[in-house]
């Protein structure tokens, strides 16, 4: 564990909520075609500013490291599209008072680089697994690449990484058949197996309301087969898991239109061009970097940073249909 100079104190935002997690997008940029995000592929924002530096990506957690968040997760798009994703990781790591640095993946580059990730400070890890068939994976990713991503789960147990976390996000028609299989490949596994709720976003309200289906239909499915809730970890994101007597493996349900999901929020959102996002689906983030170009900017940055975070909202607003100025999940990260 890193000392922890220059600490000020947790940071609370105006309802009492404590945050301890920064999710840190290091780009937009994704090489996959997952239908519920970017159908037709990554295309670049007209007038996009450039990604944050290793400089300023290290400025901007070590303000949130003095602020009290110890865990970070590198997210993107798909983050290990840029060049300098393991100078990053280490650096950010290095970080005084970062306690666990985790990543989010598509898991295509998994297989090779595993033990280097792990080896440069990365111990979590969150690979996008939608489906367990690989033609069906296929039409969901636009790629044909279900056992490479299956092979770098193995290298990443290989390597050390704990937790594993499978993301499968959720939909009615696509992979909603799939619950038994799934249930079965994480029993005999040291993994967690997350079902994620479709979310609207500002560009698929089309595909929302046809594929949209309420994680509570997993629950009741896993209460049936004798699965229990588990206690909340310290830092744990948004999935409420499940564990079996039977199991090794534990199933995760993030369900954004839950009853109070919000209520336990506990990360802000860095984006890749040095935007603070208060919640994912709000109306949008607020600029950063100006702050992020000397070390001697620190104390302004983190006064701005408490500042900001007394203003988040209560809730997000999905139930009214309002997606806020996310266009989609990987502009900020997801």
């Amino acid at each position: 564990m890193n000392a922890e100079p220059g600490r000020i104190g947790a940071l609370h935002d105006g309802h009492g909520r404590r945050f301890e997690y920064l999710r840190l997008s290091l780009t937009d940029v994704c090489n996959f075609r997952c239908t519920y995000c970017l159908p037709n592929g990554y295309r670049k924002p007209a007038g996009k500013a450039p990604e944050l530096s290793p400089d300023e990506l290290v400025r901007a957690v070590s303000a949130f490291a003095r602020l009290g968040l110890w865990k970070v997760r590198l997210t993107g798009g798909e983050p290990t599209v840029r060049s300098e994703f393991t100078e990053i990781a280490r650096r950010v790591a290095a970080v005084p008072g970062i306690r666990r640095v985790a990543m989010t993946t598509n898991g295509y580059r998994l297989a090779a680089h595993a033990a280097e990730w792990r080896a440069a400070g990365v111990s979590a890890l969150n690979v996008s697994v939608d489906s367990l068939d690989p033609a069906r994976f296929a039409a969901i990713t636009g790629h044909d690449r279900l056992g490479e991503v299956l092979a770098g789960v193995e290298a990443a147990r290989a390597a050390g990484f704990a937790p594993i976390k499978l993301n499968a996000v959720l939909m009615r028609g696509v992979n909603d058949d799939e619950l038994a299989a799934m249930i079965a490949f994480v029993r005999a596994l040291d993994l967690s197996l997350r079902f994620i709720e479709v979310m609207r976003t500002n560009d698929n309200p089309a595909f929302f309301a046809e594929r949209h289906l309420a994680g509570q239909t997993v629950i009741a499915a896993l209460e049936r087969l004798g699965w229990t809730r588990l206690p909340r970890a310290p830092g744990a994101g948004p999935a409420v898991e499940y564990g079996h007597p039977q199991a090794q493996g534990r199933i995760g349900i993030i369900a954004p239109y839950a009853q109070d999901f919000c209520a336990t929020c506990n990360r802000l959102r860095l984006s890749s061009d040095g935007r603070l996002h208060l919640c994912l689906f709000g109306d949008g983030g607020i600029d950063l970097r100006p702050l992020l170009q000397h070390d001697d900017q620190q104390d302004e940055l983190v006064a701005r940073i408490v500042a900001l975070t007394a203003t988040k909202a209560p809730a997000h607003r999905l139930h009214q249909g309002n997606s806020g100025g996310t266009p989609h999940l990987a502009s900020i990260g997801g």
